[in-house]
């Protein structure tokens, strides 16, 4: 067992886990995330708060994305190792467009968009159809084409969202999008209001969300340090969700001075709640686990709904052999 000596320290939105080995040697590793620091990100930072990115033999920097930073461009240019995926809609249009980046994990077993509705106004997912439901342009072309053409939502009661929840809140017949964690907290917070929440996954939306991404060279040069950044994360994840989070929960709120602890611990239970970590194939082979059968299921839907063409080579924008090891298992209670 190594000893380390563990300092996480703030510049602007980055972080940095070191440590002293006995060989004194780490290995420098960027990841950019997609978003801001958020509970969302909590496992990863949790890596880097208590030393196990570090007992692994690697130097972390998680560098935060936002509105106005691609990290994921970063990550093309060579300029950061590993990146916060979203879904595999994205990863499949890598492979669309030729872009060598392959999926290795996925943190999230179930997609946590969700749709919200006024209480009275939608009990049940069906009910949806009956409101006027605002989606963004980015949800439209993707999960909506799904809702269109596997359960029968239409263009027409679709109206733009602006990332506003006041025409929601106001209005009883509309329906709007959001994250589990995110929306459904402010606006009750905001209003008064417990929304209804439905959870796309829950419908059949079967992507899985916060992969950790990383160039195909990458893999094929340096799979020692994939295979170490990998297990430490999925590590760091089973203690962010069942030990102690509070030092990771410090480094989140300095990354992002807007998050607060009320909405960390709301984000972490409805992470808790609605399995979206720890469920599925989770269950079995451990945190971040993926298979050829979802992906694949995922991949028919995305072609079904015309978000995809056919003949796409979906099986290379991700690889099996860095998860279902059941790394960090034994950490659950």
């Amino acid at each position: 067992m190594f000893l380390s000596r563990i300092s996480a320290l703030a510049c602007g939105a980055a972080f940095s886990a070191t440590a002293s080995f006995a060989d004194g040697h780490l290995t420098p590793v960027v990841f950019g995330t997609n978003w801001l620091a958020q509970a969302e990100h909590g496992g990863f930072y949790q890596s880097v708060a208590d030393g196990t990115y570090a007992a692994c033999g690697l130097d972390v920097e998680i560098i935060s994305g936002g509105p106005q930073v691609n990290n994921r461009a970063l990550m093309l240019a060579g300029r950061i190792d590993f990146h916060m995926g979203g879904d595999m809609l994205q990863a499949f249009n890598a492979v669309k467009e030729g872009i060598p980046v392959v999926s290795v994990a996925a943190i999230f077993q179930k997609h946590p968009q969700v749709i919200l509705a006024h209480p009275g106004e939608a009990e049940s997912w069906e009910d949806l159809k009956d409101l006027t439901l605002l989606i963004g342009d980015n949800g439209f072309t993707s999960y909506y084409q799904w809702m269109i053409a596997e359960h029968g939502f239409t263009v027409e009661q679709r109206e733009p969202y602006t990332f506003n929840p006041a025409p929601f809140i106001a209005d009883t017949q509309k329906g709007m999008q959001g994250y589990l964690s995110s929306e459904p907290y402010a606006v009750e917070k905001e209003s008064g209001i417990k929304p209804n929440v439905f959870l796309i996954a829950d419908a059949g939306y079967s992507s899985y969300a916060t992969t950790i991404e990383t160039m195909a060279d990458t893999i094929a040069n340096e799979p020692e340090k994939v295979e170490c950044f990998v297990d430490a994360s999925l590590t760091g994840w089973y203690n962010y969700l069942y030990g102690d989070s509070a030092a990771a929960d410090e480094l989140i709120k300095a990354a992002n001075p807007d998050m607060t602890q009320d909405k960390i611990d709301f984000a972490k239970q409805m992470m808790i709640d609605e399995g979206i970590v720890d469920s599925g194939e989770a269950l079995e082979t451990g945190i971040g686990s993926m298979s050829d059968a979802v992906i694949g299921d995922f991949y028919e839907k995305m072609v079904a709904s015309g978000v995809l063409d056919e003949g796409l080579d979906w099986q290379s924008a991700y690889t099996l052999d860095f998860t279902n090891k059941s790394v960090g298992k034994d950490i659950k209670p």
